[in-house]
């Protein structure tokens, strides 16, 4: 294991540079992000860039039960904080601005929302979800400021790095924007996410891991990788339904060994958030694969090992 802990520091619990590890040497004590549903849309919704929003995206899946737009933001995070801190007396925690484009409103409108979140003691940050179309200077220079006080982080939904997978999918977005969006949150010193779904329609194995070298050569600092979900009231559901052939849906075990491919080619330095995403049952078309999150990470996990290998082995700078 000499190979991997050097990648690093030495004593790395992981053969890749997982989450967890990393916020609890950042923070010295466990965070957790609180989900914050502030009633955004998106451009690609209200006909500012396209109708129908993308292809894949039901927001109902990832929407916790604590979040409720009658509710207001510093109550959301109350919930949200009694929903996790029956686990662990002592924690931390970042609101997460996670449905829809997070930044998609005048600056007056975002900074009482996000100031809201920040006055509970117990938050130490903010996690921003967004498009990298919606990033202005004006809010770029105000998480700027922000982030003398507080932990904050942009994640931004990139989803793929080939246009014309983003123009199928109906983004709205270019990877040249989100590249740029990267490069101006680094430029300021703002933590920055990157989210990406492999297996992407038309995206075959070869183009999934050229993503890992393009992405590895952005200033990104996460990542968050899962795998193609078909979801029920989607515009991708009914493509599926009406043509699966054009679908590659990957087994349990073929995504682990994807999985595995794309971070072999990572830089070593970016820290992974995740690699697989759970939606509920009732909203799941496809892949049903009956795992939890943690149990697919234990695959990943052991497999490295059965492997002997690592995020970043066949990185090259």
């Amino acid at each position: 294991m000499t190979k991997v802990t050097n990648l690093y520091g030495w004593g790395h619990p992981k053969r890749y540079n997982d989450f967890s590890t990393h916020f609890r040497k950042l923070f010295n004590e466990r965070v957790q992000k609180v989900s914050v549903d502030a009633g955004f849309t998106c451009p690609n919704r209200d006909g500012t860039k396209g109708t129908g929003g993308c292809t894949y995206c039901n927001n109902k899946t990832f929407k916790p039960s604590y979040c409720d737009l009658k509710t207001s933001v510093k109550k959301q995070v109350e919930e949200g904080i009694l929903f996790f801190g029956k686990k662990y007396e002592s924690m931390k925690f970042l609101a997460y601005f996670q449905a829809y484009t997070n930044t998609y409103a005048p600056l007056s409108v975002l900074s009482k929302l996000y100031e809201e979140a920040l006055e509970n003691s117990k938050v130490v940050g903010l996690v921003v979800a967004t498009r990298p179309d919606c990033l202005s200077d004006e809010i770029l220079d105000y998480f700027q400021e922000l982030s003398k006080s507080y932990y904050v982080m942009v994640e931004l939904g990139i989803e793929s790095c080939e246009n014309q997978t983003l123009q199928q999918i109906n983004r709205g977005t270019t990877f040249e924007e989100s590249a740029r969006a990267i490069e101006q949150l680094a430029e300021r010193g703002i933590h920055r996410c990157a989210h990406l779904i492999l297996g992407l329609p038309g995206e075959e194995r070869e183009t999934i891991l050229k993503q890992a070298r393009t992405i590895s050569e952005l200033p990104i600092e996460n990542i968050k990788i899962h795998q193609l979900q078909i979801h029920a009231d989607t515009l991708m559901a009914k493509e599926y339904l009406k043509n699966p052939e054009l679908f590659h849906i990957y087994s349990v075990n073929e995504f682990i060994e994807l999985v595995i491919d794309y971070i072999e080619l990572l830089r070593p330095s970016i820290i992974i958030e995740r690699f697989v995403s759970e939606s509920p049952a009732d909203l799941l078309i496809a892949p049903n694969w009956g795992l939890k999150n943690y149990e697919f990470v234990a695959k990943v996990e052991k497999r490295l090992k059965e492997r002997d290998t690592w995020q970043g082995k066949r990185w090259r700078p």
